[in-house]
């Protein structure tokens, strides 16, 4: 779960990174605010719909199970974990 989060937090972030990349390779300085007021909204908005498109993606691409699931449980002394049963 975590491991998600920092996915999206990262997706996020991207469009701030490129700009302040383009902004040292044009010689400017990225830490002035008179660089950003300009793009700040549509840098927020390209790194939501980039969070929002690889999670679009990550369900549309997901494995599908069709069978019934079966949930942990013993068998003697020994511990079966949860599965799917594909079986029809």
């Amino acid at each position: 779960m975590l491991r998600n989060l920092i996915e999206e937090i990262l997706l996020f972030v991207l469009p701030f990174l490129v700009f302040a990349t383009w902004l040292i390779a044009t010689k400017r300085n990225p830490l002035d605010i008179a660089h950003w007021s300009g793009w700040k909204f549509g840098l927020a908005v390209a790194g939501i719909m980039l969070g929002i498109a690889s999670i679009v993606a990550a369900g549309l691409s997901a494995d599908r199970h069709t069978g019934a699931y079966v949930p942990p449980h013993m068998e003697g002394d020994r511990l079966v974990p949860g599965r799917f049963n594909d079986r029809p």
